[in-house]
């Protein structure tokens, strides 16, 4: 550790996305030193401490509290305790909460630290064998309003783009995909990455398609679309 430099108060601590190994030696001396844990499920993330032996109180922030508990949070901070903020899995404010209470921190001049660590999106991209020099990150597309206008903004796209999707809409997305790129677009759709039956299957669109129509849709996703050729 650094001496010289200012102990942060919110720290944004990466957590493993499947295998618990992957946690950064840094990760582990934040979470035991905080006073604090933001998580985004606190039964989650009490399974990742108890397995690392640390003990620390823990308190909710998600999607469905942090406008209500945001003023709250800078108040404490400002008073000087030490908060770290978890999602599930990954990176918080990657496709989880987090953006807000960053951003109200930094108005309040509260200093933050955000850690490296894990995120789904890159070993993907890895894995597709596509171009990874430039690429776009989607996160999750529109559910229902704004979905197909933005399936036909990336139709265009050039960059190798990168979706989250869950197990239950991956199908729908996929076919979507076809649908304003054309079947024979390639795509790399990996699921569980880290875990024991991590998998990665890259082919035309309609043939992941049809494999997948084939399979028990299980686990978390991420799809990986080859650019349109320029």
């Amino acid at each position: 550790m650094n001496e010289s430099r200012p102990a942060a108060q919110l720290y944004l601590v990466p957590t493993p996305i499947g295998n618990l190994e992957d946690i950064t030696l840094r990760a582990i001396r934040i979470l035991s030193q905080v006073d604090t844990i933001l998580a985004e499920d606190t039964r989650q993330t009490g399974i990742l401490l108890k397995h690392l032996e640390i003990q620390k109180p823990l308190q909710s922030y998600h999607i469905f509290n942090e406008h209500k508990v945001l003023t709250g949070l800078i108040q404490r901070l400002e008073k000087g305790e030490q908060m770290a903020l978890v999602s599930d899995a990954g990176t918080p404010a990657i496709s989880d909460p987090g953006f807000l209470l960053v951003r109200e921190a930094l108005q309040h001049g509260i200093r933050l630290e955000c850690l490296p660590g894990p995120t789904a999106l890159v070993p993907a991209l890895v894995n597709s064998g596509f171009p990874t020099d430039k690429f776009v990150f989607e996160g999750f597309l529109p559910h229902k309003k704004g979905k197909q206008t933005r399936l036909k903004f990336l139709a265009e796209e050039t960059r190798s783009i990168i979706l989250y999707e869950s197990p239950h809409r991956v199908i729908k997305t996929l076919q979507g995909l076809a649908e304003f790129m054309g079947g024979e677009r390639l795509a790399s759709v990996s699921r569980e990455l880290t875990k024991m039956h991590e998998e990665t299957q890259t082919d035309t669109l309609d043939a992941l398609i049809t494999y997948f129509q084939n399979q028990k849709i299980r686990g978390e996703f991420v799809i990986v679309i080859k650019g349109k050729e320029a």
